[in-house]
């Protein structure tokens, strides 16, 4: 179980990848207003690594919630450590993909497969108790 810990401790972290890569790509950061920062940069790499950053938060509660309730309802650990290890690969890549301005068709792609493991967590956490 340690491994899809380890996964939700990443898929945690995500989000402050993404931010500290916007961060560092538009001009000379302002702490003391920083959506109005955001909202003034030129360069898309920012808006795209923001977003990027906004789309790792939503998709953490979903994960975390899915390891947790599949855990308690006794679903095989190494299913669950398979479907973590799957999330975080698939979330780094939708990362880079967005991050990068590579064809939203990838990243879509990347975004659904790591659904699909959240849904499989979830899904089969259900079964088991049912």
């Amino acid at each position: 179980m340690a491994i899809a810990y380890w996964c939700v401790l990443i898929a945690a972290l995500l989000p402050y990848v993404w931010v500290t890569v916007a961060k560092s790509s538009g001009e000379r950061y302002d702490n003391r207003d920083p959506r109005g920062w955001t909202a003034r940069q030129a360069n898309p790499r920012v808006h795209r690594a923001n977003a990027a950053q906004f789309n790792s938060y939503e998709a953490f509660a979903p994960f975390a919630a899915g390891v947790i309730l599949a855990q308690l309802a006794g679903v095989a650990a190494d299913r669950i450590a398979l479907l973590s290890i799957l999330f975080v690969l698939f979330r780094i890549v939708h990362g880079l993909v967005y991050v990068a301005g590579w064809k939203h068709a990838v990243r879509s792609l990347a975004w659904f497969a790591a659904f699909i493991c959240v849904l499989l967590l979830l899904g089969q956490a259900a079964l088991q108790v049912a």
